[in-house]
């Protein structure tokens, strides 16, 4: 159970109201009619199941490359309608908004093509595979007139959102160094297979892209932008079966991420991501560090959700209060991020203080896109020089 003391890093007891729980803004009778492009595991346990949480939305479709596989996703939510026709998907004037679960190769051709139809579009991280893709990307959704948003579900947690917030408050007083330990042995377990994931080609890189773009943006939405990065990647030599067809081959994306972060405002971070380590804590944390203390936030799609603080006169982690939602054991960062892009559609603007538009899927790729170029280099690599 999470106590309910007070915390102020200066010694002085203050009492803390904490972030009031993300409600569905209040609509009225319109409905924004959602198309799902893609049909793996996260249309089928976060972008359908999300939106059909929020009275507002109403999913009328969903794609995927095979039809056979799109109809039986369909079904399984009660969705109507099931193809293969991208173009025609996207040209439909039924459909308000699309969100975008596939491959990383095709998120830019398929966000783009969405926006220039005039929908809505909420896309998986990372949202592009190289920096020059997501600055297009950027490009046309800046000035398409309509919600673009990445998912970083990470925002969503409870523990984040009070984390972000009692930094600005100066309870830490000023941030000077983050971390962040995420790893865990799933990519030399017993039974691991690869997928699209595994392959360069499709996915672009591993880790990296999967976890680490995440790690970047929170990187960013908490503590502001980064202005250069220096890392590695490493990929442990092995072949794996694949999930489908049960064909060995070998895993060609990285396994594990060093990296080290300068903010623009010189404050240090680093983390440690990795699949092929054993696990360091309970899933993985952010924990930002201050000269009159340090907190700490779960990083999960909610099933874990807390906030800790500590300080030089009371070093042990202590538990800060949340929303009694926070413990509820269930991904719930996945819904509320969800619901989220359903009301910037009924907006017509995302939550800038809570939500993630293209314009920080490019800083998150930018980032990734330096520490790549660092690791060749051996230097520090600005975001600014990145190609």
């Amino acid at each position: 159970m999470r106590s309910a003391g007070p915390y102020n890093s200066g010694g002085n007891a203050s009492f803390h109201v904490p972030s009031p729980p993300l409600r569905t803004m209040s609509t009225s009778n319109k409905k924004i009619r959602v198309a799902i492009i893609g049909t793996g595991a996260f249309a089928e346990v976060c972008h359908i199941p999300g939106l059909q949480t929020h009275p507002a939305a109403e999913v009328v479709a969903v794609y995927g490359r095979r039809l056979e596989v799109a109809r039986a996703l369909a079904d399984k939510f009660g969705i109507r309608h099931a193809t293969d026709d991208f173009e025609s998907l996207c040209a439909d004037p039924e459909i308000d908004a699309v969100t975008i679960a596939s491959a990383n190769v095709v998120h830019a051709a398929q966000a783009i093509a969405a926006l220039k139809h005039g929908k809505h579009v909420f896309c998986e991280k990372p949202l592009a595979m190289t920096a020059a893709e997501a600055r297009e990307m950027a490009e046309i959704a800046r000035t398409s007139g309509k919600v673009h948003q990445v998912a970083f579900t990470f925002r969503y947690n409870y523990g984040i959102r009070e984390l972000r917030r009692r930094i600005a408050a100066g309870d830490i007083g000023k941030p000077f160094f983050s971390r962040i330990q995420y790893d865990r042995w799933d990519g030399l377990a017993a039974g691991w297979t690869s997928s699209w994931r595994e392959k360069k080609e499709f996915a672009g890189a591993g880790m990296l892209f999967d976890l680490g773009s995440h790690l970047f943006d929170i990187g960013h939405h908490v503590l502001g932008p980064i202005d250069k990065v220096i890392g590695y990647t490493h990929v442990v030599p092995r072949e794996a079966p694949d999930k489908v067809t049960g064909v060995l081959s070998a895993v060609e994306t990285d396994d594990m991420v060093n990296a080290w972060i300068r903010h623009a405002d010189g404050l240090r971070g680093q983390f440690f991501i990795s699949r092929v380590t054993p696990p360091f804590a309970q899933l993985g944390y952010l924990e930002i560090v201050g000269d009159q203390g340090a907190l700490k936030a779960a990083l999960s799609r909610g099933g874990v959700d807390f906030l800790k603080a500590s300080s030089p006169g009371m070093p042990e982690w202590m538990d800060l209060e949340l929303p009694p939602e926070a413990a509820d054991g269930t991904p719930h960062a996945l819904g509320i991020m969800m619901r989220s892009f359903v009301d910037a559609c009924l907006r017509g603007s995302i939550d800038p203080t809570l939500d993630a538009s293209f314009d920080d899927g490019l800083a998150a790729q930018l980032a990734m896109s330096a520490l790549l170029e660092s690791e060749q280099s051996d230097r520090w690599t600005h975001l600014g020089d990145v190609s």
